[in-house]
């Protein structure tokens, strides 16, 4: 049986209202934050970089 697609969709002042306070609170996260959820629900712990060739590959004596 074939269904029809609605011919029409009500919206509410109550789901304005609360596309508004959701759209709100996801632009006040940042970025960083939503990073950081997301890798401690994976389990990912990012080290940070060395930042010179000594810390890279230690002290070689030759």
């Amino acid at each position: 049986m074939l269904r029809r697609k609605p011919t029409r969709l009500e919206l509410k002042i109550d789901d304005t209202e609360e596309f508004e306070s959701v759209k709100k609170e996801l632009e006040v996260r940042s970025t960083p934050d939503l990073a950081e959820l997301i890798n401690e629900r994976i389990g990912y712990k990012p080290h940070p970089k060395p930042a010179t060739l000594p810390t890279l590959f230690g002290s070689l004596q030759f």
